[in-house]
C-alpha cells in the first residue's frame, strides 16, 4: 500500500508529461476565460453599434437586417459549417461521438472562430440572439484542441477536457462559476465522475479567474433588492412558475418543430434557399424591432436590467415580441444562443404579471419569471435558479426561485415532454453518424 502510494506521488509530483498536461490544460482553461471576456465585450460592442443605426432612424433595420443575416448564413455555410445555431447540442453531441473526425464536424478551432465572428455579426445586424451557447462551443472546441497535443489520456480527450471547456464556457460567460457547475452536472452530462469533476472545477476556477480579473464581480442583469414574503409569496411563484413554464415550453416546442410548423412552401424555401431565407427572417425581424420600440434587437441584457431594477419603462408586449424575435432569429440559421434572450423574455413576462397582483415587488416578480421562462425553456431546473440567483445578486430570493423553477419545469415537460438541448443533441449526433453537415 505504501509502495503504490509512494509510486503515485512521485509520478504526481515528478513526472515531465503529468506537468506538461497540467500546465497546458490550466494554460487553455485561461485562455478559455479571457476569449470569454474578450467575447462579451465585443457582443456588447455591437449591440452598441447596431443601437446608434437605430438612432439614426428606427426604420435602417428593414435594409441592415435582411442583409446582415443573409450575410452571416451564407459565410458560415460556405466557411464554417457546423457552426450554427446554440452551440450547446453541439457539445453535448461530441461527448458521445467516438469518431474523431465526425467529432471534428461539431468542436474544432475553425468552428470557434466561426462561431464567435458570426455571431458577432449576426448581432451587428439586430439579431436576438445570445453569445452564452456559443461560449460553451468555443470553450469546448478550445480544450478538444489541446486533448490533441498527444498528452492526455484517451477519456481526457473524448470526454473530460470537452465537459471542463464546455461548463467553464458557461462560468465564464455569465460571469457565473456556480452556474458552471452545475450546467455540467445537470445539462451536459448526466453521470457526473470523479475523474471528471476535477478536470470540471478545475478549467471553471481558471476561466472563472480570468473573468473576474478582467472585468471584476459584474453581474449582467444589475440588482435588486426586491423580495417576497411567505403570505403572498406563494401566488406569485405559482402563477409565475406555471405561466414561465409554459411559455417556455411553447416556445422550446416551437424550436424543435419550427421547419413542421412554417407553411409546405416557406419549409421548402429554407431547405433549398437558406440565404434568401435568412433574409427574409430578418426582415421579420426588423418589423417585430419596429413594433416593440426598437427593444427587440440583441441579447436583451440592458432590458431585462431596465426591467429588474425599473430603470426604464419597457413596452407591455416586449415579452411576446422578445420570444418571436427570437424564435425567427434561431430558425434563419444563424450561429447564436437562446440563454439572454431567454432570461430578457422572462423578466418581460414577469413584469407583465405585476397587474395582476396589487402593491407585488417588480423586482422580484421579474426575476421569478426569468428563472420560470428560462427552465420552461431549458428544462434545466437547477441550473436556471442558480444563473438567476447568481446574475441578480439577491439571494434573499433562493427558495422562491428554486419553488419556481421546479413548477416552471414540471408544467414545461407537459407541454413539451422533450428537453430541447438533449433533442438537438440527438440531431446532431445522428448526422454526424451519418457523415452529413451538422
Amino acid at each position: 500500500m505504501q509502495n503504490r502510494f509512494y509510486r503515485r506521488s512521485k509520478y504526481i509530483w515528478f513526472s515531465t508529461t503529468h506537468w506538461k498536461r497540467r500546465l497546458i490544460f490550466w494554460g487553455g482553461a485561461l485562455l478559455l476565460g479571457i476569449v470569454a471576456v474578450l467575447f462579451a465585450v465585443a457582443s456588447a460592442y455591437a449591440n452598441e453599434v447596431f443601437h446608434d443605426l437605430l438612432d439614426v432612424s428606427p426604420y435602417l433595420p428593414l435594409i441592415v437586417t435582411p442583409a446582415g443575416l443573409a450575410l452571416v448564413v451564407a459565410i458560415t455555410r460556405k466557411y464554417f459549417p457546423g457552426s450554427q445555431g446554440s452551440g450547446i447540442p453541439q457539445t453535448i453531441a461530441a461527448l458521445k461521438i467516438s469518431d474523431p473526425e465526425k467529432r471534428e464536424s461539431v468542436l474544432s478551432l475553425k468552428i470557434a472562430v466561426g462561431k464567435m465572428f458570426m455571431t458577432l455579426l449576426a448581432l451587428f445586424s439586430g439579431a436576438s440572439a445570445g453569445r452564452e451557447g456559443p461560449t460553451v462551443q468555443i470553450g469546448a472546441s478550445i480544450m478538444h484542441a489541446l486533448g490533441k497535443l498527444g498528452f492526455f489520456s484517451k477519456v481526457d480527450a473524448e470526454r473530460s477536457l470537452i465537459l471542463a471547456g464546455g461548463a467553464a464556457g458557461v462560468a465564464a460567460a455569465f460571469n457565473t462559476p456556480l452556474a458552471g457547475i452545475v450546467f455540467a452536472i445537470e445539462e451536459m452530462s448526466r453521470s457526473f465522475e470523479e475523474r471528471t469533476s476535477g478536470a470540471v472545477l478545475t478549467a471553471i476556477i481558471l476561466a472563472g479567474m480570468a473573468s473576474l480579473a478582467m472585468l471584476g464581480n459584474y453581474t449582467y442583469f444589475g440588482h435588486t433588492n426586491d423580495s417576497i414574503g411567505f403570505r403572498h409569496g406563494w401566488a406569485y411563484v405559482l402563477v409565475c412558475g406555471i405561466t414561465g413554464g409554459f411559455m417556455g415550453g411553447l416556445f422550446s416546442l416551437t424550436l424543435l418543430n419550427a421547419d413542421k410548423m412554417l407553411p409546405a412552401k416557406a419549409s421548402i424555401f429554407m431547405k433549398e434557399k437558406p440565404v434568401q431565407f435568412a433574409a427574409a427572417c430578418g426582415f421579420v425581424l426588423a418589423v417585430i424591432g419596429i413594433l416593440s420600440g426598437s427593444s427587440t434587437y440583441g441579447t436583451g441584457y440592458s432590458e431585462a436590467k431596465h426591467i429588474l431594477e425599473g430603470t426604464a419603462s419597457m413596452p407591455q408586449d416586449y415579452g411576446i415580441l422578445k420570444m418571436f424575435a427570437t424564435i425567427v432569429s434561431y430558425v434563419s440559421g444563424i450561429p447564436g444562443g437562446i440563454f439572454a434572450p431567454s432570461l430578457a423574455i422572462g423578466a418581460g413576462f414577469g413584469s407583465n404579471l405585476t397587474s395582476l397582483f396589487a402593491n407585488a415587488p417588480a423586482g422580484a416578480l421579474a426575476t421569478l419569471g426569468m428563472v420560470a421562462y428560462f427552465t420552461g425553456a431549458v428544462q434545466a431546473p437547477i441550473t436556471a435558479f442558480v444563473i438567476v440567483m447568481e446574475m441578480t445578486d439577491n439571494h434573499t430570493m433562493t427558495i422562491p426561485l428554486m419553488t419556481t423553477s421546479v413548477i416552471a419545469y414540471g408544467v414545461s415537460r407537459i407541454v413539451c415532454p422533450t428537453p430541447l438541448y438533449k433533442t438537438m443533441a440527438t440531431s446532431f449526433l445522428a448526422r454526424a453518424n451519418s457523415g452529413k453537415e451538422s
